[in-house]
């Protein structure tokens, strides 16, 4: 079930991103602010540099422990680690908890991206290694710069969002053809007819359809991930990265 204290929520909004987004601001404080962006990266930088090849896990944080997609989520991120990979998510609740509690049962490594928000979003108990962002942009490219493929269970804006963004970074050859695999059909199907309809108006090619995988099946998502991100690009690095002491690194 969905979490009825969200239904009608107005999220508060954040007075340093309100004055971002009112326009232009003074040299300083814009100077100010892409110094703050710089360091969230680089913080993500170092988090995430010794965590392995990963597969990141997008989905509603609004989805309770007895929803069948919760469920199904745990199955994908223990599927994922059984791979040799770290699974990946946005660190909150819901699906981003299941899958994470999913890797965290067979042993696998859990990692999580959270965001800050006023409301809904906090870091779930199943993650070995984790960071708190402020600024969405930030966390969607960390999120896609690790990741060898993505799984996209359902979800709400944010998790179109990723979706979309992954598919356009492919479409548009600005990253690699990795993975993403759309599961729950029946959630699902009307964005896929309506990612059809747009094939067969011309604004995306047909082919294009060909970018993602829509099923059901943990089993051939598994396939799925196998053939394209581990048979095509391997899970080897392609060298070895070693903490430096002096940058207080460590894995």
């Amino acid at each position: 079930m969905i979490k009825e204290h969200f239904k009608g929520f107005s999220p508060l909004v954040n007075p340093e991103e309100e004055e971002f987004f009112a326009g232009p601001q003074t040299r300083w404080k814009e100077f100010k602010f892409l110094v703050k962006v710089l360091l969230e990266f680089v913080r993500g930088f170092r988090m995430l540099h010794f965590v392995g090849p990963c597969v990141t896990v997008f989905g509603s944080a609004r989805f309770e422990e007895s929803d069948k997609f919760y469920q199904l989520a745990i199955d994908v991120g223990e599927r994922i680690s059984r791979m040799g990979f770290a699974v990946m998510t946005g660190g909150g609740p819901g699906i981003m908890e299941a899958a994470n509690r999913g890797a965290k049962n067979v042993g696998g490594k859990s990692i999580g991206c959270n965001i800050i928000l006023p409301f809904e979003q906090h870091p779930n108990p199943y993650l070995d290694k984790w960071m708190n962002f402020k600024y969405f942009f930030v966390r969607k490219v960390l999120l896609s710069k690790y990741s060898y493929a993505f799984v996209v269970m359902p979800g709400g804006f944010g998790t179109l969002d990723e979706f979309f963004e992954a598919l356009t970074l492919i479409q548009t050859k600005v990253m690699r053809r990795f993975p993403i695999v759309l599961m729950c059909s029946d959630f699902h199907e009307h964005l896929y007819d309506y990612i059809r309809h747009m094939a067969e108006y011309g604004t995306i090619n047909k082919s294009d359809l060909d970018l993602f995988l829509l099923t059901d099946s943990v089993e051939e998502m598994e396939t799925h991930i196998k053939k394209y991100a581990i048979e095509g690009y391997g899970l080897k690095r392609r060298h070895e990265l070693r903490p430096a002491g002096i940058l207080g690194e460590r894995r």
